[in-house]
């Protein structure tokens, strides 16, 4: 494989290197040789934004560096400079060691306050002073500095006045925002990043056309001018397989360079400082800086209102009930962590290593994902995040057109008016005060056991499975538990209710406390939804049902639930496993959205006028229309008269 230049640069294909250093450690000098091949003579406090020659470099990117002032009254100036960089040079002057002891002991902790995470580029100025009488080897003064800070790309000694490695500093500093180290290589392990080795297994996937497990001479020539618009002559084949080999037997196989080979000569690459060949790769592949796909290899933003949301569509469902049976290696039905990882091999990671995914979905005995819940994952990240789902989705092979792959709902507005729902993933909000059992719900939902020690919920919390319906078809039903304590921040928001399709307020039914606080929830939730129009169809359960409910609760909740003009409070114990089918009736509510809907005192009172007001506008319309008629009739009398006289 040939080396070869990236189309990307730094932000908007240009580079912005700033220089930083303490007073008189030849800043303004080494720019301005860099700049104009001379040394200067007079030169101002602080020079003005330079531009470097776009033909200085071989990768033509522009590179302006800008000079930074060292007295303190101008450090919010620095400051700004420096969180705005590609790449930070810092200078110290070679005859003077308290420059150099300055860089850790002030610039470098500075650099990582102010969270400044560019590659920096450690540069000894005016080497010609320090002379031959004290000689210093670089590595050995500076390796302890690198050891402690690894955002440090490079280290290199200049003189301005002898024009000794001038080009050189920026060059490097340019290759360093083009081409990091950092993404790929980890120098004190010297492995390839985790990251890095999953992007390059995806993009030996996509060139292995045959899928036979390695790349045939034709293949890599194929990828060859992809990447480089450059075929590899036979002899320049046979000479990359036989580095190969030689080096790792196991790299090359009678049908070709397999993944482990593929992996080696970019890794060779990088310990010969070739990084721009790796890039150039990854690039091409549609990779950023951060080694995934860039925005342009993924759909836009979806356009859609809040009351809609985003689903897969049948073809992304065919397309993951194949991988699931691919990867389902051992044929259990069952996914295990290691399939699942090994699912995602080809993405920068696991995404459901992390809340809210990772502790969502049902599992088996043994810990793995069966198809159900396998595919109620990605029910739920599609709804939650569904640009997200799309490129994983492309990570893992899906091949068709990536906004092909999800499809935006009807409003549920609409579905209320047209008193049905195409829906096939419902979102129930779950209400409830602390220690309610709004957690005991979700964890049952997923088949967890009941847990035997209470533990608050922080922040919110996902539980998604597959309810069987009754026609036939599977919904899939996400739970989403509302911490008491951010009920009232999520009812802030006008848009709060719209991605909701059914609210659940559970109550612990032997504390009558937890009932009225419930009830205020529930009241709540009713007014928000009749301001804004995004009223949902609401049920009440009555948790705990193994405990004695206190004495009036089955009263007072009967008479909630029937002013409001909703269903009985559905009793039930999830300590004894005794769900009154509550998540067929959730599913139940969420098909039927016009039913179930609570109305408030306000909001009765507000529909009774807008009844009156619409009866009395009939009767003027009526009586207007009489007299039209009546007058027409008189009118018609009047001429028949004038005639017949």
């Amino acid at each position: 494989m040939a080396g070869g230049v990236p189309a990307a640069g730094g932000a908007g294909n240009a580079v912005k290197i700033v220089v930083a250093g303490d007073p008189k450690t030849g800043k303004s000098s080494l720019i301005v040789t860099a700049a104009a091949e001379n040394f200067p003579t007079n030169l101002p406090p602080v020079l003005p934004p330079t531009r470097l020659p776009v033909d200085l470099y071989p990768e033509r990117v522009p590179v302006t560096i800008i000079d930074t002032p060292s007295s303190a009254e101008n450090s919010g100036r620095l400051v700004e400079e420096l969180t705005g960089a590609d790449a930070v040079v810092l200078t110290y002057a070679c005859d003077r060691p308290d420059t150099l002891d300055r860089l850790s002991s002030y610039w470098l902790p500075e650099l990582r306050r102010l969270e400044v995470k560019v590659p920096v580029i450690v540069v000894g100025c005016m080497l010609d002073k320090r002379g031959d009488q004290q000689p210093v080897s670089l590595e050995q003064v500076m390796s302890p500095i690198m050891q402690q800070f690894r955002e440090i790309e490079t280290c290199i000694e200049c003189s301005a006045l002898n024009h000794i490695q001038v080009p050189e500093v920026f060059y490097y500093a340019q290759k360093a925002v083009l081409h990091p180290t950092a993404p790929l290589f980890d120098q004190e392990q010297q492995v390839l990043k985790p990251r890095c080795v999953r992007a390059l297994k995806r993009i030996f996937i996509l060139c292995d056309h045959d899928r036979d497990g390695a790349l045939s001479d034709a293949e890599l020539n194929d990828f060859q001018v992809k990447c480089f618009n450059a075929p590899l002559q036979p002899s320049e084949i046979v000479g990359v397989k036989r580095v190969v080999q030689e080096k790792l037997r196991e790299g090359v196989d009678d049908r070709g360079l397999t993944l482990t080979g593929f992996l080696f000569l970019h890794a060779l690459f990088i310990e010969k400082g070739r990084l721009e060949t790796t890039w150039t790769v990854l690039r091409k592949f549609g990779y950023n800086n951060e080694i995934r796909l860039r925005d342009d290899q993924l759909p836009p933003p979806i356009k859609r209102y809040p009351d809609q949301s985003v689903e897969l569509t049948t073809e992304a469902m065919e397309f993951l009930r194949k991988i699931f049976f691919t990867y389902d290696a051992d044929c259990d039905g069952a996914l295990r962590s290691p399939e699942v990882e090994d699912l995602f091999s080809t993405a920068p990671e696991n995404p459901w290593n992390e809340a809210p995914y990772v502790d969502a979905a049902e599992k088996t005995a043994l810990g793995g994902l069966s198809l159900d819940g396998f595919l109620s994952l990605w029910a739920l990240m599609t709804l939650l995040d569904p640009i997200r789902s799309i490129e994983a989705l492309i990570y893992i092979g899906y091949g068709g057109d990536p906004s092909s792959s999800v499809r935006v709902t009807r409003r549920r507005r609409l579905d209320r008016k047209k008193q049905q729902t195409e829906r096939t993933v419902y979102q129930c909000f779950v209400f409830g005060p602390k220690e309610s059992g709004k957690s005991a719900l979700l964890n049952a939902f997923v088949g967890r056991p009941f847990p035997e020690e209470y533990v608050p919920t922080t922040g919110n919390r996902y539980a998604v499975n597959v309810v069987d319906h009754p026609a036939g078809i599977k919904k899939t039903l996400v739970l989403r538990e509302i911490p008491e304590e951010g009920v009232k921040e999520l009812l802030s928001k006008r848009d709060a209710l719209a991605a909701c399709d059914v609210a659940v307020f559970v109550h612990d039914s032997s504390r009558e406390p937890s009932w009225e606080k419930a009830t205020e929830m529930l009241m709540d939730v009713a007014s928000q939804g009749e301001a804004t129009g995004y009223e949902v169809p609401c049920l009440i359960v009555a948790a705990k049902d193994d405990l004695d409910s206190y004495l009036t609760e089955i009263q007072d909740s009967t008479r909630v639930s029937q002013d409001m003009g909703i269903e009985a409070p559905i009793p039930l114990s999830t300590k004894l496993g005794d769900f009154s089918n509550i998540f067929h009736k959730i599913v139940r509510a969420a098909d039927h959205p016009h039913l179930s809907i609570p109305e408030t005192s306000a909001g009765k009172s507000r529909k009774q006028y807008h009844r009156i007001l619409n009866r009395s506008l009939v009767f003027i319309s009526v009586g207007a229309a009489v007299a039209v008629v009546g007058l027409a009739a008189y009118r018609v009398y009047s001429a028949r008269r004038n005639s017949s006289s």
